[in-house]
């Protein structure tokens, strides 16, 4: 097997187990929330402290990364963050799953702060893109199996099992990881240093930091609200039948590997406005009371986003590379803005559907494509510093 097809397998691999775990509370906010007796916006805390938990860590990971070495990091967050898992499981009241989810966060952090960074090391040119594709596309199936096997399991023998299941997925995917991922051949240890300066000054990488933080916040509003909806009038559905609704996360894993091709091939200046715009297509979508168009609306808008983060991730550590900027860097402060999105617009979508149910967290996720939209928009009349790449 190629270097370059073990590499793609096995952050592939990592991506669905970092997902996974990451997103194992979502598909069981409702249940939650009537477990510990608190309001759907509370309950959205145990998917915004793991995601905040991870937005911190990656400030620190990604520099460390510099000078640990990918794939040490790689490894030990998988294992740690599988571990941490089990223990959520376990934990015996509302404020020390919280703590948990926290620390799961933090440990989390090792695989996103570095695996954009190692595949532009370690693969030609030319794959960069595809291969960052392939990647975000490992992630939409996390996301996706995350949720589908914690509803599921969590619908007949309760939530504790359900995130124990999530927890032996993420072990298994390890245990992949730890046998395919190949090590780095082209990596230089350098000492941790501070920040660079043109990574919180070039306005290519703000935008895409902005662009980060605003597409996540939709894509987590509308799922983090999405199961209180099905689960109330006028869908009444039981926790598994509303988890099924997941199901839709390959059109995200088709839409990024895809997205990534057309990237190489027509740049991916022209790509990022058209996810946006399949994203708010998609969310219009979602507005009737109609079981079927808002399972529609929700796959076109999960195509949509994955599109854009796909080739907004991708671009980063290039963008950084060509500017003087180390790449991990780059892609840590482009995390951090991802989940600092994630963690504000999630707990807000709790909140905007107390106060207006469906239509307003459609507007606030709205709102947030728009705003992304224009900085990708902008993205097109900033200089490149390699032509026709970044």
């Amino acid at each position: 097997m190629s270097t370059y097809r073990r590499a793609c397998l096995a952050l592939s691999a990592a991506g669905v187990a970092t997902f996974a775990l990451l997103y194992s509370t979502q598909a069981l906010l409702p249940e939650l929330s009537t477990t510990f007796g608190v309001t759907p916006g509370q309950s959205s805390w145990s998917l915004s402290a793991a995601t905040l938990g991870l937005g911190v860590a990656l400030l620190i990971t990604g520099p460390l990364s510099e000078r640990v070495g990918r794939t040490p990091l790689i490894h030990l967050s998988l294992g740690l963050s599988a571990a941490v898992g089990l223990a959520c499981a376990l934990a015996p009241s509302w404020p020390a799953l919280l703590g948990l989810r926290l620390l799961q966060g933090v440990t989390l952090a090792g695989l996103p702060a570095v695996a954009t960074a190692y595949l532009r090391e370690e693969l030609p040119e030319h794959t960069h893109a595809r291969a960052a594709g392939l990647y975000i596309g490992g992630t939409a199936l996390g996301g996706m199996s995350g949720r589908l096997v914690s509803a599921a399991v969590a619908d007949a023998y309760g939530w504790r099992w359900g995130l124990a299941a999530v927890a032996l997925l993420g072990l298994g995917c390890a245990a992949v990881v730890a046998l395919l991922l190949p090590a780095s051949r082209n990596f230089t240890a350098r000492p941790a240093s501070s920040m660079s300066r043109r990574a919180f000054t070039d306005p290519a990488l703000l935008s895409l930091y902005g662009i980060g933080a605003l597409s996540m916040g939709a894509f987590v509003a509308v799922y983090n609200a999405m199961g209180f909806r099905l689960t109330s009038a006028p869908f009444l559905l039981g926790a598994g039948a509303a988890g099924l609704v997941f199901l839709v996360y390959p059109a995200g894993t088709i839409s990024s590997t895809v997205s990534g091709r057309l990237a190489d091939r027509f740049g991916r200046r022209a790509v990022m406005p058209v996810g946006c715009l399949i994203t708010a297509a998609g969310l219009l979508l979602t507005l009737p009371d109609n079981l079927v168009t808002t399972v529609a609306g929700l796959a076109v808008m999960t195509a949509g986003f994955f599109c854009v983060h796909g080739v907004a991730s991708g671009w980063v550590p290039v963008r950084a590379h060509a500017g003087g900027v180390p790449a991990a860097q780059a892609a840590s402060l482009y995390l951090f803005a991802y989940y600092a999105g994630s963690s504000l617009f999630g707990n807000l979508a709790g909140t905007a559907w107390s106060h207006g149910a469906w239509p307003t967290v459609v507007a606030l996720a709205a709102a947030c494509v728009l705003a992304g939209g224009l900085l990708a928009g902008s993205l097109r009349r900033m200089p490149s510093l390699i032509p026709q790449r970044s």
